[in-house]
């Protein structure tokens, strides 16, 4: 914004700024809305950010978010622990859960490989999968992973992988209705839909 009466503005205005979606102008009205607030909401703010870098933790098992070493669909045990779900971010497994369709477990990949962006095997949380699949009783594992070509050149590399494993049923989620490319962006009776109607994978030589 520059020429602004206060330094301490500014930083705050950067520091909104520096945030995906968040553009300058946007900046400064959230930085304007916080000075008029009371300092115990201010402080309650700056705790709960704090805290994301501080104590949320990963899960162990599945890699998806928690605020203890395991998280609260690894340690529920009303839930399928024989149907595991691949996705490629914890934004996934959200809009997966939001649908209310599925009561699987999940791994969080941490991503797509994706030679082009130098993403490769080692970069994902593959061992981890794998591990968890030799040793546990998974009867199915789901590729939630989206259908761009990254997305398939994955699902391709791990159905592979799970089969050496021992995996004898790998599925895929039903593309009869686009949901964009991320699974995030997908209305929740679409992603619902797909799950309910996954369709076994077959891979080719």
């Amino acid at each position: 914004m520059g020429n602004q009466s206060s330094r301490i503005l500014e930083d705050a205005i950067e520091a909104f700024a520096s945030l995906p979606g968040i553009g300058k102008k946007t900046a400064l009205r959230l930085a304007l809305h916080c000075i008029y607030q009371p300092k115990s909401k201010l402080e309650k703010f700056n705790s709960a950010i704090e805290n994301l870098g501080s104590e949320l933790k990963f899960c162990k098992k599945c890699h998806h978010i928690s605020d203890y070493d395991t998280c609260h669909i690894c340690s529920d045990l009303k839930r399928d622990h024989k149907v595991l779900c691949l996705v490629e971010s914890i934004r996934d497994v959200l809009a997966i859960e939001d649908t209310g369709h599925y009561k699987g477990l999940y791994h969080v990949l941490g991503g797509v490989i994706s030679p082009i962006d130098g993403v490769g095997p080692d970069d994902l949380n593959i061992p981890s999968l794998l591990d968890r699949c030799k040793g546990a009783d998974i009867e199915e594992v789901i590729m939630g992973i989206s259908p761009t070509i990254d997305g398939e050149t994955t699902i391709y590399y791990l159905s592979r992988c799970l089969q050496e494993a021992g995996i004898a049923k790998i599925s895929i989620l039903a593309r009869g209705v686009a949901f964009g490319g991320e699974l995030e962006y997908a209305d929740e009776m679409t992603l619902g839909r797909s799950i309910r109607a996954r369709l076994p994978y077959q891979l080719t030589e």
